[in-house]
This record gives C-alpha cells, sequence and structure tokens, in this order.
C-alpha cells in the first residue's frame, strides 16, 4: 500500500504543472529517500509507515493544485505530517529530516 501511495505522489509531481523544474528534482530526490525510509519503518510499524505516505499524499495533493488552493488547509496537512513523524525524532532521525523537508518543500511551492 505505501508503494502504491508513493507511486501515485510521485505521478502527481511528475505532471503537475505548478512545479517548476528544480523543485520537481529536488521533490523527486526527497521521495526516493522518504521511499528507503518508510521501507525500514515498515518492516516494525507498517500501520505509520502508511499514515506518513498518506499524509504526504494529501500535502502533496493541496501544495500541486492549480486553482482554488487553500493556503490555511495546506498548512494544516504539512504540520499534520510533520506531527506524524515527531515521535520517530530518536529511532529514525533521517526520516524526520526527510519528512520535514518535504514539507518544507511543499511550503514554498506557493510563493
Amino acid at each position: 500500500m505505501t508503494d502504491d501511495t508513493l507511486a501515485k505522489i510521485e505521478a502527481r509531481i511528475k505532471g503537475s504543472d505548478a512545479i517548476n523544474e528544480d523543485k520537481r528534482r529536488e521533490l523527486q530526490d526527497l521521495l526516493a529517500k522518504l521511499r528507503a525510509e518508510v521501507s525500514n519503518l515498515a518492516e516494525t510499524r507498517p500501520e505509520q509507515a502508511q499514515s506518513i505516505t498518506q499524509l504526504t499524499d494529501i500535502s502533496t495533493k493541496e501544495a500541486t493544485r492549480r486553482e482554488e488552493k487553500n493556503p490555511a488547509v495546506l498548512e494544516e496537512s504539512l504540520g499534520t505530517l510533520e506531527r506524524s513523524v515527531e515521535e520517530f525524532e530518536v529511532t529514525h532521525p533521517r526520516l524526520v529530516q526527510i519528512v520535514n523537508a518535504i514539507s518544507s518543500t511543499l511550503a514554498n511551492l506557493g510563493i
């Protein structure tokens, strides 16, 4: 399930005209790293791994909307994504770093 969700995110980023080429490459790189980290997490905490990928999907969907973009909804979805990994600060610090980088990049798409 997490692989399917990550594939959807990658397709959305690849096909979005709301993202310039530099940001697209940056997000694709971050998603490749996220895939590896979520795969590791899924071995011991599959529900959390799935939740993180679903929240990343929601945040990406909000950030790449061309029309009717609601900054409050984007901010809330990114905040929820960031909070979802807080408990992994010690055990999976790279996961936290990657999610925070994705959140930051998505938040800056609308600027």
